[in-house]
């Protein structure tokens, strides 16, 4: 019998070490050695976190909520640390996109025979 977790974590690994993982790991030290970028991505996180938190729970966001928020996104994208961390991340989803695809093609090419 095929255990797939073991394949799963050689490709862990192997993801650690591409140019994409290699560039927001050294992204993400530049903002948490930059105590006002890390400040600044902290908060935009947590208003990011609590929007979800309601979303999810399916309460209703307020105007101010969505005011603040977009505000705090702005601030956080106008440091160029922070930019380049969101840069390297959209990067690395690319590639998690790519790797996606790649594994439910079988289930694609299952369906398509129907």
């Amino acid at each position: 019998m095929i255990n797939i977790y073991n394949d799963i974590n050689k490709l862990e690994a192997t993801f650690r070490q591409t140019a994409e993982f290699e560039a927001l790991k050294a992204a993400v030290e530049e903002v948490k050695n930059d105590s006002e970028a890390l400040t600044l991505f902290q908060n935009f996180r947590k208003v990011q976190l609590n929007l979800q938190e309601k979303q999810a729970k399916g309460e209703q966001i307020q105007e101010d909520e969505l005011t603040y928020a977009g505000k705090t996104a702005q601030l956080a994208q106008q440091n160029s640390k922070i930019e380049k961390m969101l840069q390297s991340e959209m990067a690395l989803s690319g590639l998690i996109e790519e790797v996606n695809r790649t594994l439910i093609k079988p289930i694609q090419e299952l369906y398509a025979e129907i």
